[in-house]
């Protein structure tokens, strides 16, 4: 059995803290996180009860066939596109990390940002090699095609681009 591989442990990470409960909604939950194998196949698993309603929940991710070494957060993965997220789940993180950046808080406005300009990173991958814009097959799920529906204009390569760069957290003494 074949599982959508996270390429990241972050990436594994932000799909089962966006991921809602089924039953509840809820979107917390404290995690288990080990290697297993299914049907022959390896795989991680996450698995915790829900904290709204008290379900087990399991999310099971393929391996990558190439590790992408550590680094700092946000590391999402190599230059490949993801398998679990499509292109506009990626631009909605964007915007979400982006439109609550604190004021009063650098180090938590830096890391937001990071992750903000992390996501249009990885729409950016969804874009094939000479093309100018993200192309349909980068959208599977139900949301992300709205989102490039409500606005397909945010998925060309240029505005991606300059979107990201205006992510730039200022250096000191930049402000």
């Amino acid at each position: 059995m074949a599982f959508a591989v996270a390429r990241t442990t972050d990436e594994a990470h932000l799909y089962v803290e966006l991921t809602p409960c089924e039953d509840c909604g809820a979107l917390t939950s404290e995690w288990s996180e080990g290697l297993t194998s299914v049907d022959g196949s390896l795989a991680t698993s996450y698995v915790g009860a829900c904290p709204g309603c008290g379900i087990g929940r399991e999310f099971l991710f393929g391996v990558p066939a190439v590790e992408t070494p550590p680094g700092p957060f946000p590391q999402f993965g190599g230059a490949e596109p993801s398998e679990i997220f499509d292109a506009g789940q990626w631009l909605e993180i964007a915007d979400y990390a982006a439109g609550d950046v604190p004021v009063d808080d650098p180090v938590e406005a830096e890391r937001r940002l990071a992750l903000a300009q992390a996501a249009v990173d990885e729409v950016v991958k969804f874009i094939p090699a000479g093309e100018h814009a993200v192309p349909d097959d980068a959208f599977w799920t139900d949301e992300g095609s709205r989102i490039r529906a409500e606005e397909p204009g945010r998925f060309r390569l240029e505005r991606l681009l300059v979107v990201r760069d205006s992510y730039r957290y200022p250096a000191r003494g930049d402000a």
